[in-house]
């Protein structure tokens, strides 16, 4: 069974908006458009492509799809050749025109396609696409999370976990990475159960 691994950039505050630039996500005048540019460093660049070993599709919302549609194709090398070669699903409830060669339709039903998708492939990567990250985070359709958190606070914009989220636990399943600007890596894991509590006057006393 294959994984989904979502793959979020986010201000420290859990600002995830619109990181690659000002057009990316101008909804309701977010001014920051582009805030990860100045944070990029060699240690960034070398956990993103990192990340993408053993990737075999994309996931994407219907916005991180027009964006990437309208570049990658037009580029070479890198990440460009990997994206171009691998087939690619949008989610969107619409019936968009999808011309980047290999895309498909998800599919109205989410949990179905998903569940065909994990049959298909086994590594697959929502990479951005906030707005529909929010129903795999609400309906715990996720394998693991990957956060690049970035040292600004921004107050405004598109949060993480705006949609809300189900109970989950994580794993950190990698040592955390610091680049030399203040980016930090984060590897998560998702595992049964749900957060458990407890009382901390007991533990002080143990």
């Amino acid at each position: 069974m294959g994984r989904i691994h979502i793959d979020l950039f986010t201000t420290l505050d859990g600002v995830a908006q619109a990181p690659g630039g000002p057009e990316e996500d101008p909804t309701d005048d977010f001014a920051f458009g582009g805030w990860q540019a100045p944070l990029i460093d060699e240690v960034v660049g070398e956990q993103i492509d990192s990340g993408m070993d053993g990737m075999d599709a994309l996931l994407l919302g219907r916005r991180t799809y027009d964006i990437f549609a309208a570049y990658w194709p037009h580029q070479g090398g890198g990440i460009a050749d990997l994206f171009n070669r691998l087939p690619k699903y949008v989610a969107s409830r619409q019936s968009p025109e999808l011309e980047w060669k290999g895309s498909t339709l998800l599919g109205a039903d989410t949990v179905a396609g998903l569940r065909e998708l994990r049959e298909k492939h086994q590594n697959i990567h929502v990479i951005g696409s906030l707005d529909f990250v929010q129903t795999l985070f609400a309906e715990r359709l996720f394998d693991q999370l990957n956060l690049w958190v970035y040292p600004i606070l921004l107050g405004t914009g598109k949060k993480v976990f705006a949609g809300g989220v189900v109970p989950t636990n994580l794993r950190l399943i990698e040592p955390v990475v610091a680049s030399p600007k203040g980016a930090v890596m984060q590897r998560y894991a998702v595992v049964e159960g749900t957060p458990g509590v407890g009382n901390m006057a007991e533990i002080d006393q143990a």
